[in-house]
């Protein structure tokens, strides 16, 4: 069984990664070297308490986090929040053109940002799903980067930490709208993705597992077609408008019409085989849906 690491400050961080102690308690930005410790022993499991964001150029090694290969060679930019878990499976060696950004959750938990950083879906997605980014978006960030690197580095004052989270929120920001790029010049892609979603609906609720195991969840969705839940959402978002829960909704309810039409089944024994351990449930649902209950539709028709 592997070993799991806790770092809970960035002082830990600094010393995992065996570079110099850090300047400021909160936040940390990491030039990458080739004195960096990248190699914390097979699998060791690290749960990092931080936020982190990070530049990748040219990593090597295994990282066992992703699901595709990169489709972009400027460099990508991964984003994990406090509490996930990553996995060391071999040597790993640093990308000496990148970055990363630790900070404490403390750090922002006086601000707004606080609560709109838990929006940002891209901190959910896998390793291999994350921004690629062109040498002009690179430009963009790396200033940013520059900033929040002198405001840490300088004598602190009553206005550092506003500063600091004020140029982390712009860093947020433009990865959004890359994010929102990314996902318009993947669009053939996502078109498959979204035909492959629809047959996975289509097969799991035709067969016996909703009545087993219930509606499958956001993390179950994803897993069907190899990536993160989130990062199927908001694909599915992108693509068509409508959330990956939308489209299980919609879909349980297009099942269920036909079940109503076509069948004598009790309204409490389709609720069952779609995954709905009570019946009011499925009923509250469908009418949302449709305008108007089941037993109402059923005798509409």
């Amino acid at each position: 069984m592997s070993n799991i690491l806790h770092i809970e400050s960035i002082s830990e961080m600094h010393r995992l990664l065996q570079v110099e102690k850090p300047v400021h308690p909160l936040i940390s930005i990491v030039q990458h070297s080739e004195k960096m410790n990248l190699n914390f022993g097979v699998d060791v499991r690290v749960n990092n308490h931080l936020y982190f964001i990070s530049l990748k150029e040219n990593i090597q090694g295994t990282f066992q986090y992703g699901r595709t290969s990169y489709d972009f060679q400027e460099g990508s930019l991964v984003f994990m929040r406090p509490g996930q878990i990553t996995t060391s499976t071999g040597n790993r060696s640093p990308d000496l053109g990148g970055w990363s950004i630790f900070f404490h959750p403390d750090l922002i938990r006086p601000y707004a940002l606080a609560d709109s950083i838990q929006q940002r879906s891209f901190f959910d997605y896998d390793s291999n799903e994350a921004l690629h980014i062109s040498e002009k978006e690179k430009i963009s960030l790396n200033e940013i980067v520059r900033k929040i690197k002198s405001e840490i580095h300088q004598n602190m004052d009553k206005h550092t930490q506003d500063i600091i989270v004020h140029n982390i929120e712009s860093l947020l920001g433009y990865s959004q709208r890359y994010f929102d790029r990314q996902f318009l010049t993947r669009k053939s892609q996502n078109k498959d993705f979204v035909t492959e979603f629809e047959k996975y609906l289509h097969s799991y609720f035709d067969s016996d597992m909703p009545s087993k195991n219930g509606i499958p969840s956001v993390k179950e969705c994803g897993e069907s077609l190899q990536m993160s839940g989130k990062y199927l959402s908001d694909l599915l978002k992108k693509e068509t408008g409508k959330s990956l829960t939308e489209h299980i909704n919609l879909h349980i309810v297009e099942t269920a019409k036909n079940r109503l039409l076509n069948s004598s089944d009790p309204i409490g024994q389709i609720a069952f085989n779609l995954g709905f351990e009570y019946p009011q449930h499925f009923s509250k649902m469908f009418k949302n849906k449709a305008g108007v209950s089941p037993k109402a539709y059923r005798n509409l028709n």
